[in-house]
């Protein structure tokens, strides 16, 4: 195969030379030039058109926003943003991914070498999955007329199959208790997936647990973001927190998030500890804690991401008889997590990301 080809995009010089110079480190990466801002990257990009960019967003005479919409307008290209660790620089992240970007690289605003010569791993690893990435899974969501209440109007949701007997959940298992959970797990182009399902459902939704593999104070502005689109309440959880119906707790970046049962109620911990399957927060971990402490009262979803973190927490939670679900491939964006879950046997339904909303209004129901 022919190497990913890379353009590096950042007015830091040191910046350019250190991504440079841990990209062209792997023999599967070309990095075929570098640019202090947007403008003198379209020239370049006139000549050699690349694979990958890595962006910076806040540069000189173009911002890294208004270039990446440029460029996903007239010709599509995979992006992995590289921002800053501030309030300022989350918001404007997240204004790059929902733009299009696929990922993710901070970086401090001091001691930036050390750091991203600490992170080379993940950067390789980002590049390569941005190479990936199926660009048409890429997209804003449908527009959302005010309804005058303050909240999106949703979408009409389609009804959804039942689950199958092997899957240990159907009316009569869950009606010993009402306390129902919904554990979400996602990666990259998990940003826009979440949007999606969350702006679709209800007011009088389950309790959902949410892992997106994202760095640390950009999960709050996420969190903040989505509760301003969604009907139901979404935050960043916070230890001890209610999982509660018509809530959605997105675990904090740099953190695990595990479900933990008092008597009838859930609530959340909130931990550090080491990175498992190269995460933290790990979908893994908190889908083992939704096996273990909700058990068949439980839906869990795997959506688009890189590698397999979650698959063998979703076997865990199937084991226990939740009902699993699984993103189909067509619909990611990153066709990862869901395939090895899938491949694993913990997928006890795929479907389209369109379908997954009516999926949860549909467990709700029964």
């Amino acid at each position: 195969m022919n190497p990913i080809k890379v353009l590096v995009v950042d007015d830091s010089a040191v910046v350019r030379q250190v991504i440079s110079g841990i990209l062209s480190s792997d023999p599967g990466i070309q990095v075929i030039g570098t640019a202090a801002d947007p403008l003198f990257a379209i020239e370049r990009m006139k000549h050699d058109w690349p694979d990958v960019i890595t962006l910076d967003v806040e540069m000189p005479r173009m911002d890294g926003i208004s270039f990446l919409r440029k460029i996903m307008a007239e010709r599509p290209t995979p992006v992995v943003i590289c921002s800053t660790l501030t309030e300022k620089g989350a918001e404007t992240t997240l204004q790059a991914l929902s733009a299009g970007a696929v990922s993710i690289v901070t970086k401090p605003k001091s001691a930036v070498r050390t750091f991203l010569e600490d992170a080379s791993v993940d950067l390789i690893a980002q590049v390569k999955a941005a190479a990936r990435v199926r660009l048409s899974a890429i997209r804003p969501p449908p527009l959302r007329p005010d309804t005058g209440n303050g909240h999106a109007q949703r979408q009409g949701t389609a009804h959804a199959a039942p689950y199958g007997i092997n899957g240990g959940v159907g009316p009569s298992a869950l009606a010993e208790t009402t306390h129902r959970v919904v554990a979400i797990g996602t990666s990259t182009g998990g940003t826009q997936a979440l949007e999606q399902v969350l702006t679709a459902l209800p007011r009088v939704s389950p309790g959902i647990v949410i892992v997106q593999h994202m760095p640390e104070r950009i999960t709050a502005a996420f969190a903040r973001r989505l509760n301003t689109l969604c009907e139901i309440e979404v935050r960043e959880a916070e230890n001890n927190d209610r999982v509660m119906p018509g809530r959605a707790l997105i675990a904090p970046g740099g953190r695990h998030m595990a479900l933990k049962r008092s008597g009838a109620q859930y609530h959340v911990e909130i931990s550090d500890g080491p990175l498992v399957n190269r995460h933290r927060p790990s979908v893994d971990v908190l889908f083992r804690s939704v096996a273990k402490f909700a058990g068949k009262n439980a839906l869990g979803i795997i959506m688009t991401g890189m590698g397999d973190d979650g698959a063998a927490g979703l076997m865990d939670m199937r084991d226990a008889g939740a009902a699993t679900v699984g993103q189909d491939e067509q619909s990611c964006v990153v066709y990862g997590m869901p395939r090895e879950a899938f491949r694993r046997g913990a997928v006890q339904k795929q479907m389209a990301l369109s379908e997954i909303a009516a999926e949860i209004v549909r467990y709700t129901a029964i």
